[in-house]
């Protein structure tokens, strides 16, 4: 089996008393563009950060293309390009200022690749990077970022202060790059419909836990929205999980896990949206799907 983009085994970090990851286990496929989800607190950032080598694990391990971050940083830190969330740049830096510093940090630096990206987007090389809107300086971090050439581009909630002009945007800029270098991504938002937009591969972080981890089309089609008579419902409908059961005065609604199972006729049947799917395992946090290891394997040959 070839390396994952990145993997981690039994990963915890603690911050004294505090677990902000624990025994996280995860495997993302090099190629996938992997939207990171889960609510503030569950451990994203931190993920983020010890697959790039700026925290080091508590317990467990991870690696990024089959290298530690901590144990082989030169391995890591040139085949990743990371984007904070801030948008961290010098704002006394002209933008012709901050590629320069660019091309000295970086082995494999393109400085083709960010002129061009600017030029087209029409942000001036001569601006400061403080003079920048909100929006030029998510750009900019992101040519910075795609400049290294990555094989592994990370962002950090890179929209969460953007309108949504500069957020699709940033976004259609997103996308068009890894067309055009087929890199892997994993993405933190808190947006649904933004991870729904770009990504083809979901994790879903819990509690500082790794709760669900899967291929978007195959967790969407593996499960299905049941409406039936009001009654109580258990763990299992048909031989079908229940992943959310709520109730009204006369129906019962149910988010299940099929995984290509017959459902009992007698519930209606309908697909389930992404983002209600993605609610229901954040609600129940005591459910989770992973992929088995070898349909894992598989989809990677493959």
């Amino acid at each position: 089996m070839s390396a994952a983009a990145v993997e981690s085994t039994g990963l915890g970090r603690r911050y004294g008393r505090q677990w902000a990851l624990r025994d996280c286990t995860l495997r993302i496929p090099a190629g996938r563009v992997a939207g990171l989800v889960g609510p503030n607190g569950s451990g994203k950032t931190t993920l983020l950060h010890l697959a790039i080598g700026l925290l080091e694990p508590t317990t467990g391990s991870i690696e990024v293309f089959g290298s530690s971050p901590r144990r082989e940083p030169k391995k890591v830190l040139t085949r990743v390009g990371f984007v904070a969330q801030d948008h961290p740049l010098y704002r006394g830096f002209r933008v012709e200022e901050m590629l320069e510093l660019g091309r000295h940090l970086n082995s494999t630096w393109d400085d083709d690749i960010a002129r061009r990206r600017l030029a087209r987007l029409g942000i001036e090389m001569s601006k400061k990077c403080g003079a920048l809107s909100g929006g030029q300086r998510a750009q900019v971090a992101l040519c910075l970022a795609l400049a290294k050439r990555p094989q592994l581009l990370m962002l950090d909630e890179p929209v969460s202060s953007l309108d949504p002009l500069a957020r699709r945007e940033f976004l259609q800029e997103l996308m068009s790059a890894v067309a055009d270098s087929g890199c892997t991504v994993l993405l933190s938002s808190h947006s649904l419909a933004d991870v729904e937009r770009v990504c083809d591969y979901l994790v879903i972080l819990s509690r500082g836990a790794v709760q669900v981890a899967s291929a978007i089309d195959e967790l969407v089609g593996a499960h299905r929205v049941l409406v039936g008579p009001r009654h109580a419902t258990g763990d299992r409908v048909g031989g079908a999980e229940v992943v959310q059961a709520t109730h009204s005065e006369r129906e019962t609604t149910l988010i299940v896990r099929t995984n290509g199972r017959l459902i009992d006729p007698a519930w209606e049947q309908h697909d389930v949206r992404l983002e209600d799917l993605v609610l229901a395992y954040l609600r129940n946090t005591g459910t989770g799907t992973m992929p088995e290891p070898e349909l894992a394997a598989l989809a990677e040959e493959n």
